[in-house]
């Protein structure tokens, strides 16, 4: 499947700043944060335990509003949405890859991937979910179920998941937290092949230095501030 990728302009945080808490538990989960991440870029995020990634992921993927700063995808400012169309937009242009693939256990991998079409109404080609497992070394194993595949091929499912409609933006936490040194680089080498070939704008969290080779760029963050 073709998409056209030319009016993309990828992820811009522009002095994010995140307070979580109250009063004298307020606690600054995200300091003056900006970052941009071009269309077709692997950007790993990496830091700490506790220092602000997956806050960072949050205001990345609309999830969570920021108390300062902008967050555009394309262009389009998800902080300053309503939260219905913040929601909206969310399900039509952010895919979300998680640790351990987040599977639904009773659906087949085929299914898994029709889903998403169905509950979040994503542009979708005719046999688009057959060739996104096909892009990701799945066709073989279309029909069988979570249970039936190892962590490494439940991660290629879900990366496949998360590419179904064309998003701009693909978030990944931790990918690669459940699987052994091999499968880790084998997952990471796939989300760095599909970034390109999709022109999608990808930040991955992980604490696996040992895959970073794989990105075209790390960030650390520290204390809720980004460097690098």
């Amino acid at each position: 499947m073709t998409l056209d990728t030319t009016t993309r302009t990828g992820l811009h945080l522009a002095g994010v700043t995140l307070r979580l808490g109250d009063g004298d538990d307020t606690v600054t989960a995200l300091d003056e944060v900006s970052l941009t991440v071009a269309p077709g870029e692997l950007v790993a995020v990496v830091g700490p335990s506790g220092a602000g990634k997956s806050s960072l992921l949050a205001v990345a993927g609309g999830l969570t509003v920021p108390d300062e700063g902008s967050n555009t995808v394309d262009g389009n400012d998800l902080a300053a949405m309503k939260p219905a169309a913040r929601t909206a937009y969310r399900r039509q242009h952010i895919g979300f890859v998680f640790q351990s693939g987040n599977l639904i256990p009773a659906l087949t991998a085929i299914d898994q991937l029709r889903l998403i079409h169905h509950l979040h109404r994503r542009r979708a080609e005719p046999r688009e979910a057959e060739q996104r497992l096909a892009d990701v070394g799945m066709a073989g194993k279309a029909h069988r179920r979570p249970h039936q595949l190892s962590g490494g091929e439940r991660q290629r499912v879900g990366i496949a998941r998360a590419l179904m409609g064309g998003p701009s933006l693909l978030l990944a936490d931790e990918p690669t937290a459940a699987l052994d040194r091999a499968r880790s680089h084998e997952v990471v080498e796939l989300l760095a092949r599909e970034t390109r070939r999709a022109g999608v704008a990808t930040v991955m969290v992980t604490h696996d230095t040992d895959v970073l080779r794989h990105c075209d760029r790390v960030v650390e963050m520290v204390d809720g501030k980004l460097s690098g």
